[in-house]
């Protein structure tokens, strides 16, 4: 028990807690709009567009990782110009959410796009006859009617990155109070004869984290259903 008042085992979980808050804040909005495209008519490169988003499904964690080393980095195509405002995302916890938010990026659209494609579209089509603007449709009806969808994608993305080993650790390396997350300090301690009790108050962390993060879920998502049926 006295491991979890340990200050660098709560270190590594508020750490952990930041990267993947700041991910799916980040992901949020563009799942959103993504998740939207999707759902909506057919247009050219649709299927190509929904390959890519679900790519990191697919592809080795540490493809991605090197990937973002190559495009991120400071003499990547996109870090070296960001280098030369002081932006770097290589080595630092802001990295390791661009790594965990793109690894989650594919479970945050899939059930937002789930959503967007249940919805009664009679609703919408009602409210433009009633002089609804679009940008009022969406916020009014179509987003709220898609909440449960925004609820379960933030979850499983932040369950996804809050978990995130792979990339992480080939982006931005595996540093102390810096970019080591759970899934790295857990791993870093294996590695040592002395570290499996430490290792061991992570891994329960680590599932009472997530097991919190779906208990949430559930429930709003429950009160959420409710409500609509009031």
């Amino acid at each position: 028990m006295a491991l979890f008042n340990d200050p660098q085992i709560w270190g590594v979980v508020l750490l952990s807690l930041k990267v993947a808050a700041l991910a799916i804040v980040v992901a949020l909005p563009f799942a959103i709009w993504i998740g939207k495209l999707l759902a909506g008519p057919s247009f050219f490169g649709k299927a190509l567009l929904s390959a890519l988003v679900h790519l990191p499904l697919v592809l080795p964690p540490v493809v991605t990782g090197y990937a973002l080393l190559v495009t991120f980095g400071r003499r990547g195509w996109i870090g070296s110009y960001l280098d030369q405002w002081g932006i770097s995302f290589t080595f630092s916890w802001t990295g390791a959410s661009l790594a965990a938010g793109i690894m989650a990026f594919p479970l945050i659209v899939r059930p937002i796009r789930l959503a967007f494609e249940a919805q009664d579209d009679r609703l919408l089509e009602m409210a433009s006859l009633l002089g609804a603007s679009g940008r009022r449709r969406f916020l009014t009806i179509t987003l709220p009617q898609a909440w449960s969808g925004i609820i379960a994608g933030m979850v499983l993305g932040f369950a996804k990155a809050l978990g995130e080993f792979g990339a992480t650790i080939t982006f931005v390396s595996n540093i102390p109070d810096e970019t080591q997350t759970l899934s790295l300090a857990i791993y870093t301690l294996l590695q040592s004869p002395s570290g499996d009790n430490a290792a061991l108050t992570l891994i329960t962390l680590s599932i009472i984290l997530s097991f919190v993060a779906i208990f949430a879920s559930e429930w709003l998502a429950h009160s959420h259903q409710k409500k609509r049926e009031r």
